[in-house]
């Protein structure tokens, strides 16, 4: 199982360079591609298989980073072990404290033990592959190219990157959504909000202060975007002579019905992701503590099958609101909820 963070439709898009100073562009992406979807296949019916949780750890989770040397060899050598100084490698530096930021969201605030919810080490590979324009977690480990330096720099720079990566573990050891049509749209729309929640926890941003940006800091100042996706706006992120302009829809009017991504797992998380924006915007305040807990709830409470689609995933985090806030008029979060999904028009 490999969940990726740069959608295949955008890596394609760049194998069709023809510019001779954006070649090697093109061929990175070319060989990126093909790497992914050399297992793309496994993705769907991985989805199907629950993670299987091993004896109780007893101690803290540790992290460790390992090196690929720009080999696509896993895990690679050894470079930093929990409690480790850092050292002159900033790749090493940012998945390390990465890891070290997700796993304190996830106990801090849903007092929840690493990703499995018993310690599970948390382990990550740098330098992987030559120029590969993607990081993705492999249902074991997360694994961070280095870009291609004109278009993608380095994978390890964005936190929110690192933290819709770990939350695909999360989701695998919970709800464990199948990654296909919208049961795959909203296990990427989970790991898009625990991504966020990560990054505006340690920048002390408030719902009103954030971006709502996932990617913050890949791209190159060539770009005309500001990351990947946009939360609050999708359809947003970029628009760009090179990469096209972000083709996702933020309500269900404009939902994309197409085979392409596991159907349009990437596409469609636009819509769930909006509605958890205008949830956590009308409620205010920190979102990881409000909205971020609400769906926390939902992913973690045993309520929702791998199947689920959009319509009772958006049933769920009401009755998720409900159960830990009331359900009367005067519970903001409940009717903050409701009307968010009524919005990209899922009403209840």
């Amino acid at each position: 199982m490999r969940h990726t963070i740069v959608p295949p439709y955008l890596l394609r898009r760049l194998t069709t360079l023809d510019d001779p100073e954006m070649a090697h562009v093109a061929q990175a992406a070319r060989e990126s591609l093909a790497m992914d979807e050399s297992i793309r296949r496994h993705r769907a019916v991985a989805g199907e298989h629950g993670a299987q949780r091993g004896a109780r750890r007893l101690g803290p989770s540790a992290r460790s980073i390992f090196d690929a040397e720009r080999t696509e060899n896993l895990p690679g050598t050894l470079v930093r072990s929990e409690g480790d100084e850092p050292g002159p490698d900033i790749a090493v530096t940012e998945a390390y404290d990465g890891f070290g930021h997700t796993h304190a969201l996830f106990r801090e605030v849903y007092g929840r033990a690493s990703i499995d919810d018993d310690n599970l080490p948390l382990l990550g590979t740098v330098h992987f592959g030559r120029d590969y324009e993607n990081a993705f977690w492999d249902g074991e480990r997360m694994v961070f190219g280095d870009g291609d330096g004109m278009v993608f720099g380095r994978f390890t720079a964005a936190l929110s990157v690192i933290g819709h990566e770990l939350a695909h573990g999360v989701t695998q050891y919970t709800a464990n959504l199948i990654y296909r049509g919208q049961s795959g749209a909203l296990n990427e729309s989970i790991s898009d909000v625990f991504g966020a929640l990560v990054e505006q926890r340690v920048l002390g941003h408030t719902s009103e202060d954030a971006s709502w940006i996932i990617g913050t800091g890949l791209f190159t100042d060539r770009v005309e975007g500001v990351g990947l996706r946009s939360m609050k706006a999708p359809g947003t992120a970029y628009d760009d002579d090179v990469l096209g302009k972000d083709p996702q829809p933020a309500a269900m009017e404009d939902y994309v019905d197409t085979v392409e991504d596991n159907g349009g797992v990437h596409l469609n998380s636009g819509i769930p992701n909006r509605a958890f924006y205008l949830a956590a915007s009308a409620i205010g305040g920190n979102a990881w503590s409000s909205a971020g807990q609400i769906w926390y709830d939902t992913v973690s409470g045993g309520t929702i099958p791998a199947s689920c689609d959009f319509a009772a995933f958006a049933r769920a985090t009401a009755g998720a609101a409900a159960a830990r806030f009331g359900s009367d008029s005067d519970s903001v979060e409940h009717v903050a909820v409701a009307e968010a999904w009524a919005t990209v028009g899922l009403g209840m």
